[in-house]
């Protein structure tokens, strides 16, 4: 995905319906970083299409599919419950921008922070995502996800 497919939406909708859409999609990552953040990889996992691709900012490349997806998580929650931390994501500045397909593209930031087992919080790293959404049996669902992590855009 680029910046200019976020910046097009050739009919946004009425305002009532984009505030509708606006809301669902806030509710969407609220569930979504909750089920990554408590290890739920296998529900996490199923808020991707069953053929959803995920840039990640590391030199291993996309994954494809939901099973490479849950693999992936489940992995680094084995290493943070080893490491006696919890990692947490908070979402913000979300962008909705409704496409005249029906899905939505999405920016936002998320930061992500590790609370250790002594002590407070700590940031990581702070995020921008960008998603292409799409409705499956009345659900959104990430289509395509490109993570850009600050610190190495």
């Amino acid at each position: 995905m680029t910046a200019e497919l976020l910046d097009t939406a050739e009919h946004p909708p009425p305002a009532g319906e984009f505030a509708t859409l606006y809301a669902q999609a806030q509710v969407f990552y609220a569930h979504q970083m909750r089920l990554l953040d408590t290890h739920d990889t296998g529900r996490w996992a199923e808020t991707f299409t069953e053929n959803a691709l995920l840039h990640l900012p590391s030199p291993s490349g996309p994954l494809r599919a939901r099973a490479a997806l849950e693999s992936y998580v489940r992995a680094g929650a084995v290493r943070r419950r080893q490491a006696g931390g919890r990692l947490d994501h908070w979402v913000g500045m979300l962008d909705v921008r409704p496409q005249t397909d029906g899905s939505l593209h999405t920016r936002c930031s998320a930061l992500a922070y590790l609370t250790p087992g002594h002590g407070g919080p700590k940031a990581l790293h702070v995020y921008a995502m960008e998603d292409v959404l799409v409705r499956r049996a009345g659900r959104w669902h990430i289509a395509h996800r490109r993570i850009t992590r600050d610190d190495l855009a």
